[in-house]
């Protein structure tokens, strides 16, 4: 049977999801040599851990290739038991029905939705002009810790920002594929965003601002910024995966972003 244009979008968005899950491994290493990091494939994706409670632990991309046997989720199970972490998977609405039914009998319970939205890119992405006192431009190397800790306050509405949280910021710096932007904001900073490439499709992530600079266009100008990169990149697709009904999300579809599915993430605690 010919497969549907929505069911291929999501299998080419649910592989880039998996592929990032072998970058971040790859990136971890580069910045903390011998980190406890692993990564395996497994069920069409990946299935990552690099401690517990960060956000790069979890499965992505699962389920994608066909049928999944009790003998791959018994390697998933396994994978996070022995680390002693809560297993966390991502799974596609276009997933093999019988990923849902192996993680259904083994306990597995919905934890949240999150919206996955596309906007095609013309090739000539022009910024809007930028609010008053607001400033946008690329991180650099130099700027690395500076711009994690910029971020991982805007994400905590903190200022302390733990070491889980700037190692996720501080490896994007040590991945060829992805760039790093942020805002100032009257000369201070205020947020910043990443994106990453692979195949033609840029993947917006990564995305906060502080909450003293809330309100002035900050991630409307980060988003723009971004999506233009892109598009001089050679890239004809961009991505972004956010929390429904979130701020987040209202600023990507203000900015021309659309829903094409709602992932599910489903998680198993061990006794």
């Amino acid at each position: 049977m010919k497969e549907s244009p929505d069911r291929i979008l999501a299998r080419r968005l649910e592989a880039v999801e998996a592929v990032a899950g072998l970058w971040c491994h790859e990136a971890l290493l580069r910045l903390r040599p011998g980190a406890p990091s692993a990564v395996e494939r497994v069920a069409g994706g990946v299935i990552a851990y690099a401690g517990a409670g960060s956000p790069l632990t979890r499965g992505r991309g699962l389920g994608m290739e066909g049928p999944v046997t009790a003998e791959e989720v018994d390697r998933l199970e396994d994978f996070f038991r022995s680390r002693g972490v809560l297993a966390s998977l991502g799974v596609s609405p276009y997933a093999d029905p019988t990923l849902i039914e192996q993680l259904g009998r083994r306990g597995f319970v919905l934890e949240e939705f999150d919206h996955v939205l596309v906007r095609p890119l013309s090739g000539a992405e022009r910024p809007s002009p930028l609010p008053e006192g607001v400033c946008v431009s690329r991180a650099e190397p130099a700027d690395a810790e500076a711009w994690s800790r910029v971020v991982g306050q805007g994400f905590s509405g903190e200022e302390e920002v733990s070491p889980g949280a700037m190692d996720a910021g501080l490896m994007l710096f040590h991945e060829p594929r992805a760039a790093c932007f942020w805002a100032h904001v009257d000369g201070r900073p205020a947020g910043g965003g990443a994106m990453a490439f692979h195949d033609g499709l840029a993947s917006l992530f990564a995305t906060s601002t502080r909450p003293e600079f809330r309100g002035r266009g900050v991630q409307r100008a980060l988003i723009e910024a971004r999506l233009a990169h892109a598009a001089a990149s050679g890239c004809e697709l961009a991505s972004v995966v956010t929390a429904p009904g979130s701020a987040s999300y209202r600023n990507m579809e203000r900015a021309g972003f659309r829903v094409v599915y709602t992932r599910v993430v489903l998680t198993k605690r061990w006794d």
